[in-house]
């Protein structure tokens, strides 16, 4: 189905749907086509092809609110499904806040081009995919003689989208993806040590794959001897790309549905002070090519940069229109887009040359946070470092906190942002982290 033909049979479902008993409609029609590709031992394990088609509709009727799917996109079995989805939906209870957004604050149409589609997606023949993934994992054969086994992935998407929105939005959306990525388990006494690596990008002609199953290798490696050390107060420099798993949680607290259930830490919180002056973060949907861009929400909410953090200050939440209204307040967006951060002046090896006593953080191994309280505790693999010298991998050792008083402890964002994913976390140091051993 292209652009012109979906355009029709949504504007038709609106039209459909008013006329048979619903206030407001919004309609997304869409179609999907992707590959996914590992190789393991040299060998295929796993290819596949996926096409998909689907249309989303959420009906506002007399202040309820339902939301329905289907594949089946021929106007005769719309009809049935649109005639007895409204019904359904006038047997649920009312909620004043079920209204769709102001029209004002909709995307107009007249965005710039963000460069998220690769209009060769379609020239790409399976061979070279194939290629891709075999050539990751061959180019980690014979590195050592530990490696149980290194698992290669190629995978692409490419999705095109319009919205219709009864009360006057409309507008396309087609964006590509591809990722190329590896994981490696390594044979040690007592353990299994794992490490990965990966790339993407929206274009095929940016992804550089080569290194990625060395890397993998090597991350495996390092953690090949890993003990607990004595449980204490350490500096913490936490890897570029663990970042975001600690980050996660704390901005879990700025989502609008935890503020109006009264299930945030964060409430209250706005333009006072909830991490060190060294935190800056800023939600930029408009990065050219960025992993997660775009001109409008899910709502149809114009795309805009917008400060989350400014020098450790709270600055805006995460809220849609249903929460907006609940909250009182204006919505900004349901979820966070690129995220960017003040960078300083020191990558992960200079930071690791200044600490006298700590341990790197090289990953995650569960945990849980409380978004109500702000208390956490993650397990951890890392590396012990003293004097600005690695020492030794650590394993069995938990991080706890509470994030209303942990992230004041971040002295230091480093300028090594990780810039091909959508939170563009840089390596991050702290001071005085509680280390505990399982």
């Amino acid at each position: 189905m292209n652009k012109q033909e979906k355009f029709e049979l949504a504007n038709w479902t609106v039209d459909f749907a008013k006329s048979n008993g619903a206030d407001e409609v919004s309609v997304s029609i869409y179609n999907y086509k992707g590959s996914d590709i590992s190789i393991r031992k040299q060998k295929i394990d796993k290819i596949q092809e996926s096409i998909e088609r689907g249309l989303d509709i959420n009906f506002y009727v007399d202040n309820k609110y339902s939301s329905h799917s289907t594949n089946r996109l021929n106007k005769d079995s719309l009809e049935r499904f649109i005639t007895e989805a409204i019904a359904s939906t006038k047997y649920l209870s009312k909620d004043e806040f079920r209204v769709l957004p102001d029209p004002s604050m909709y995307f107009s149409g007249n965005g710039i081009d963000l460069k998220l589609y690769d209009s060769t997606y379609d020239t790409i023949d399976p061979k070279t995919k194939l290629d891709i993934a075999m050539q990751v994992e061959e180019e980690t054969l014979g590195m050592d003689d530990r490696i149980i086994a290194v698992t290669s992935n190629y995978g692409d998407g490419l999705v095109s989208r319009v919205r219709v929105i009864s009360n006057g939005f409309e507008a396309y959306e087609e964006s590509t993806s591809f990722r190329v990525s590896a994981s490696a388990s390594i044979k040690d006494a007592n353990s299994r040590p794992r490490g990965s690596d990966s790339v993407n990008s929206h274009f095929m002609s940016k992804i550089d794959a080569k290194g990625i199953g060395i890397v993998a290798v090597n991350r495996a490696l390092q953690r090949i001897g890993q003990q607990k050390i004595a449980s204490g107060k350490y500096v913490m420099l936490l890897e570029n790309r663990m970042a975001r798993s600690l980050l996660s949680s704390f901005l879990n607290g700025t989502n609008g549905s935890r503020l109006q259930q009264k299930r945030s830490f964060m409430e209250g919180m706005l333009n006072k002070k909830v991490a060190s002056e060294k935190l800056s973060i800023i939600d930029n949907p408009l990065i050219i090519s960025g992993s997660d861009s775009r001109l409008f929400d899910g709502e149809g909410l114009v795309a805009k940069t917008m400060p989350v953090i400014e020098k450790g200050v709270l600055k805006n939440y995460f809220i849609d229109t249903y929460y907006g209204k609940k909250l009182a307040m204006a919505p900004t967006t349901g979820r966070s887009s690129n995220l960017e951060f003040v960078y300083g002046n020191r990558d992960l090896d200079a930071m690791t040359n200044s600490i006298k006593k700590g341990i790197i953080i090289t990953g995650f191994n569960g945990g849980n946070s409380n978004s109500a309280t702000g208390d956490f505790s993650y397990g951890i693999d890392g590396l012990l470092v003293e004097n600005g010298k690695i020492v030794n991998p650590v394993s069995e050792m938990v991080i706890s906190g509470n994030h209303k008083t942990f992230w004041n402890k971040l002295v230091e964002v480093g300028n090594d942002p990780i810039t091909n994913r959508a939170w563009r976390t840089a390596s991050m140091l702290f001071e005085s982290v509680d280390f505990s051993g399982l």
